[in-house]
């Protein structure tokens, strides 16, 4: 699912590459400009990376063709090189029921995962019990400097 980005974000002084492409329908989407800014936050060095929006359906036949789920999830990270090059891709009709669900604002639950797949594409993991604990950390330490409360504390 290679893509080519094409926007670059200039918050640091790195080569750093940001695209976002919507392939969404959905109503009440961040602005590109926020999702390059919570992927940069997240980013420990340079990187080109592509954020996409796409429908349930879209999400849906990814999952299942690279992952062998059988569900639209809320978001999908395709690492091409750790660290550095990848694909995020999101499906703003399922974050925004979980968002609803968990009591959260749409805002919060976009930047939660945007921060989480970054951190996918730097090598984190949620595999192993250990390795899901510092990710976890990290998560919450990323969206406090961002503004945002725990993601894990659901209210519900």
């Amino acid at each position: 699912m290679p893509t080519k980005p094409t926007l670059q974000n200039k918050r640091r002084n790195t080569s750093t590459r940001i695209a976002v492409q919507v392939l969404s329908r959905a109503r009440s989407l961040p602005s590109a400009a926020r999702l390059r800014r919570w992927a940069q936050h997240a980013l420990s060095q340079a990187a080109r990376i592509t954020v996409r929006l796409v429908g349930p359906t879209e999400a849906r036949r990814l999952n299942h063709q690279f992952r062998q789920r059988n569900y639209p999830p809320n978001v999908l990270t395709f690492v091409y090189q750790t660290g550095t090059e990848g694909d995020i891709i999101l499906c703003p009709q399922i974050i925004a029921r979980e968002a609803r669900a968990q009591g959260k604002t749409l805002d919060a639950h976009y930047a939660h995962l945007v921060v989480h797949a970054v951190l996918h594409l730097r090598g984190f993991t949620h595999h192993r019990q250990d390795a899901a604990a510092r990710m976890e950390r990290a998560e919450i330490r990323l969206l406090r400097e961002l503004g945002y409360a725990n993601p894990y504390v659901i209210r519900t």
